[in-house]
C-alpha cells in the first residue's frame, strides 16, 4: 500500500506533465494544407468536368504531405486508374510540377530522363499541384479520362472552379 505522500507525488506529476510546453513561434511551422472538404469539393468538380466531354475517371487528392485525403472513381473505370490517380497526385506534389511537363521533360531533356526510374513517380498527364498564395498544400491526379490531355483538363477545370472561388 501507497503512503499518501507517493499519492500525492504521483498525481503532481502526472498533472504537470500534462501542460504544454511552450515552443516560440518562429520554431513552429505555420503550414496551410487541403481539408478533406477541400479534397472532396476538388473530386467531384473534376469527374463533373470530366462527364462534360462525356467521359469518366477516378481521381485522387492528396494533402501537402503525399498523403490520400480523397479518391472518387466513376463506375466501369478500371482498376489500375485509381492508383494511376494517386501516383499522379503524388509525382505533382513530390515535384510541385503539373506532370504532364515532367513528362516533356522527360522525354527531351538528358538530365530529366531519370525521374523515369523513380517508381513512386509517375510521368504522364494528369496530375497538378495545388497552390494557395504560392504555396503548394497538395495535389490532384487524374487518370482513365481516355488520355493525358484529358486527365489534365478535368483537374485544371475543378482547380479553377474551386480553388480560385474558396480563395
Amino acid at each position: 500500500m501507497r503512503s499518501t505522500g507517493s499519492t500525492s507525488l504521483l498525481i503532481t506529476l502526472a498533472v504537470s506533465s500534462t501542460f504544454a510546453v511552450a515552443a516560440p513561434d518562429n520554431q513552429v511551422a505555420q503550414r496551410k494544407d487541403i481539408t478533406l472538404a477541400l479534397a472532396n469539393n476538388l473530386a467531384s468538380a473534376s469527374l463533373a468536368a470530366c462527364h462534360l466531354e462525356g467521359r469518366s475517371g477516378v481521381v485522387a487528392v492528396v494533402d501537402r504531405g503525399g498523403n490520400l485525403v480523397a479518391v472518387q472513381r466513376d463506375d466501369n473505370v478500371g482498376p489500375h486508374n485509381t492508383l494511376a490517380a494517386q501516383r499522379k497526385a503524388f509525382t505533382a506534389l513530390s515535384t510541385k510540377t503539373p506532370t504532364r511537363l515532367l513528362a516533356e521533360r522527360a522525354r527531351s531533356t538528358a538530365d530529366a530522363e531519370n525521374l523515369n526510374t523513380v517508381p513512386e513517380l509517375l510521368l504522364l498527364g494528369g496530375g497538378v499541384p495545388l497552390l494557395v498564395e504560392g504555396e503548394v498544400i497538395g495535389a490532384i491526379g487524374v487518370a482513365g479520362a481516355g488520355g493525358a490531355a484529358f486527365d489534365e483538363g478535368c483537374a485544371l477545370t475543378a482547380i479553377s472552379k474551386i480553388l480560385t472561388a474558396t480563395h
